[in-house]
C-alpha cells in the first residue's frame, strides 16, 4: 500500500508542477478583439520587425512539440491538466548557483535546468500513458511525464550539457532528506541517448526508501540540437516496464520535422 501512496503523492506533486511551469500562454491566449475604428488612435500601432521575429520564433519552437498524432500508440496529451503550449521563458525566479554547483539532491527536481541555467524560450506539453489495470505484482505499466524545447543563446545550450553532465558525475550517490522526515539513498546515472542530436544523455535517479527493497525511479533526457535542448522526463514509478524511450524517438523527430522549423 505505500508504494500507491508515495506513486500518488509524487502524481500530484507532479501535476502542480507541470501546471505552474505552463503559466505564461494563458496569460497571451483569448479571443481575438474586434477591428478598430478608423478613429483609433496612433497607440494600434502594427508589430515592429523585431517583435514580429520573436513571435515567429517561439512559433517555431511550439511547433517543435509532439502532437497527439505524433505520440506513441496509447499516450494521450495533458491538455486538460496543463497549458500545453507554453511560450517565452519559465516565470520563476532564476537561481544564482550554476548547474555545476546546485546541491545533488536538485539533480532529482523537474525544473533545475531551467531553475539553474534560464533559457530564452520554453514550450512544454505534458503526456501518460494510463494502463487498464494496476497491480503492485507487476511492473508499473503507467507513464507520466511531459515534454519541453528551451531554447538558449548561442552557444550556451552545449555550456548547459556539459554542466548537467558533470553534476550528475559529481553526484553518483546522495541522502536526500524529505519534508516527511524520511531520508531516501539517491543512486544516479548517466547513459547517451540512442537517438541523432548534437549531444545526449539521460539521467536516471533510483531513490530508495528505508527498509523497501525495490526503488522508485525517474529518468530525464536531454537531447540538443544546436541552440536548443529537448527534454523528455519520466515520473517516478516503482519497477517500470519503460522509460525515456517509450517517448524519446518521437520527441526528437517532430523536432526534426520541416514543419517544425
Amino acid at each position: 500500500m505505500r508504494a500507491r501512496h508515495v506513486a500518488g503523492a509524487v502524481t500530484v506533486a507532479a501535476m502542480t508542477v507541470l501546471g505552474t511551469s505552463a503559466c505564461s500562454a494563458g496569460s497571451q491566449a483569448g479571443p481575438p478583439s474586434s477591428a478598430p475604428p478608423s478613429s483609433a488612435p496612433p497607440s494600434s500601432a502594427p508589430p515592429s520587425a523585431g517583435q514580429s521575429a520573436s513571435a515567429s520564433a517561439r512559433d517555431r519552437l511550439r511547433d517543435g512539440l509532439l502532437t497527439q498524432a505524433q505520440l506513441p500508440q496509447g499516450f494521450h496529451l495533458l491538455t486538460a491538466e496543463i497549458n500545453s503550449t507554453t511560450t517565452a521563458a519559465p516565470h520563476g525566479p532564476a537561481s544564482t548557483v550554476p548547474i555545476a554547483s546546485m546541491p545533488c539532491s536538485e539533480l532529482g527536481v523537474q525544473s533545475f535546468m531551467t531553475h539553474h541555467a534560464p533559457p530564452l524560450e520554453d514550450v512544454a506539453v505534458g503526456m501518460e500513458q494510463v494502463p487498464e489495470q494496476i497491480s503492485e505484482q507487476v511492473p508499473d505499466d503507467a507513464w507520466f511525464g511531459q515534454e519541453a524545447l528551451d531554447r538558449y543563446a548561442p552557444g550556451r545550450a552545449a555550456e548547459v550539457m556539459a554542466a548537467i553532465r558533470a553534476a550528475a558525475q559529481r553526484c553518483p550517490s546522495y541522502a536526500n532528506a524529505l519534508d516527511s522526515g524520511t531520508t531516501t539513498q539517491e543512486t544516479v546515472s548517466v547513459t547517451a541517448a540512442d537517438v541523432p542530436a548534437d549531444d545526449s544523455l539521460v539521467l536516471r535517479i533510483a531513490s530508495a526508501l528505508p527498509d523497501d527493497p525495490e526503488p522508485y525511479v525517474s529518468e530525464q533526457a536531454f537531447v540538443r540540437e544546436g541552440d536548443v535542448i529537448l527534454m523528455v522526463q519520466k515520473l517516478v514509478a516503482k519497477k517500470p516496464r519503460a522509460g525515456v524511450e517509450a517517448v524519446l524517438p518521437a520527441a526528437v523527430a517532430a523536432y526534426r520535422a520541416p514543419t517544425a522549423h
